[in-house]
């Protein structure tokens, strides 16, 4: 892999190695070729051990939910002609059996020239937990104190925009705040101004979605909110 898809990898994999196990994983699907990479808490999503399974997207349909099958074939044709951000929410079921509700967001897979060679994101899997004493939120949110305005605001966004809960929301946002020396509260105030600045619909979600995986490097640049 070159050295551009070398970096975007390092940053997909900072971010959701820090999740929650089984709540999140990152994957890429290379356009070339059509080949599938999952992360070891993705194929665990999936119900697979880790190295057991070689994903395709014959097998990446086959554990889509029937109700929800054709609307990601179709997600996935506009992929590969489109090469543009994209998210969607849906159902997956696991080898146990087990529905589990999903929000992937992705955003292109650039090589050293700055050609779309893929996509690459994140599965969220915001299914209701089984045990509420798993919902941490309440109590990670007293820790904010005077940041709390900051972080609320783009939690708000993301719940609208991606419809996700709460708890959802705050992950994703603590996820994204591991990339290097990216503080949670920084992330948020630049995603919360990125949004707004963007000026879009709920439902114009490409931009979105590339909004909100590049804004670190917006807030490495130092570009003010």
């Amino acid at each position: 892999m070159n050295r551009q898809c070398d970096g975007q990898t390092r940053q997909i994999e900072q971010v959701s190695t820090a999740a929650a196990p089984q709540r999140a994983g990152w994957f890429r699907f290379h356009f070339a070729d059509q080949r599938w990479e999952w992360s070891e808490q993705l194929q665990r999503i999936h119900g697979y051990e880790p190295g057991t399974v070689t994903p395709t997207t014959e097998l990446v349909l086959a554990h889509k939910h029937p109700d929800d099958r054709g609307q990601v074939a179709a997600t996935i044709d506009q992929i590969l002609n489109t090469h543009e951000p994209f998210s969607a929410r849906h159902r997956i079921v696991d080898t146990g059996g087990r529905v589990h509700h999903v929000v992937v967001v992705g955003d292109r897979l650039l090589d050293d020239r700055g050609e779309v060679v893929g996509t690459q994101g994140f599965y969220i899997d915001v299914s209701p937990p089984a045990d509420d004493a798993e919902d941490l939120l309440t109590a990670r949110l007293a820790e904010i104190n005077e940041n709390r305005a900051g972080i609320e605001q783009a939690k708000g966004m993301l719940m609208l925009i991606y419809q996700i809960d709460e708890k959802a929301a705050f992950d994703l946002l603590r996820w994204l705040s591991q990339e290097a020396n990216v503080k949670l509260r920084l992330l948020a105030e630049r995603i919360a101004a990125d949004f707004r600045d963007a000026g879009l619909p709920p439902d114009s979600r490409s931009e979105f979605d590339h909004l909100l995986l590049t804004a670190h490097r917006r807030v490495r640049n130092g570009r003010p909110v």
